[in-house]
């Protein structure tokens, strides 16, 4: 029995599909069609924070596109189900038709990263730029047009010069009070 040894693997898939690819293995699970010989199927996704028209938004992206994670035992028929599911290229590391499972440091480092992801706080997209013209939207200086002089990814800060009665005023303002042009 030691041929239905639960391992891991990387299946490719079409890329931007992979919640399909998941979606119909785990109906097969459900029907029964992979008894005992596939447990589970995970897409690493990471959360992304977007900054748009002053608005932040909060996507879920994966962490590897194109990619799926399948533990399973690859005994009889079941590489070859795996292999024929819909929007699937194929394994990776595949050699001689046997695919190569992940050894146990990379899947601990990548379901690792998955859990830390959902614990660390949101990174935030930055889509400023130095040299780039903003419009103030918060604080006495909003409706004013300003050129972004630094920018502060920890801070979530941007300095930025405002051109008032003729003469250039530095600002310090959040990524929140400032929008594009």
């Amino acid at each position: 029995m030691a041929d239905t040894e639960m391992k891991w693997y990387v299946m490719r898939a079409v890329s931007g599909k992979e919640s399909k690819v998941k979606e119909y293995i785990d109906a097969e699970i459900k029907k029964g069609d992979f008894g005992k010989f596939v447990s589970q199927v995970l897409i690493p996704t990471e959360k992304v924070v977007q900054v748009r028209n002053g608005k932040r938004i909060v996507k879920e992206r994966n962490h590897l596109p194109g990619y799926v994670l399948v533990e399973a035992a690859l005994v009889g028929e079941i590489p070859v189900l795996l292999r024929n599911t819909p929007n699937v290229l194929g394994f990776l590391g595949e050699s001689n038709s046997n695919p190569t499972p992940l050894r146990q440091s990379e899947v601990n480092r990548l379901l690792g990263a998955v859990d830390e992801m959902q614990d660390v706080p949101e990174e935030v997209l930055i889509p400023y730029t130095e040299g780039e013209t903003v419009k103030v939207t918060e604080g006495p200086f909003s409706g004013f047009s300003a050129v972004i002089e630094e920018v502060n990814n920890e801070k979530k800060k941007l300095k930025v010069m405002v051109k008032i009665f003729g003469r250039k005023t530095p600002l310090e303002l959040g990524f929140m009070q400032v929008e594009k042009e």
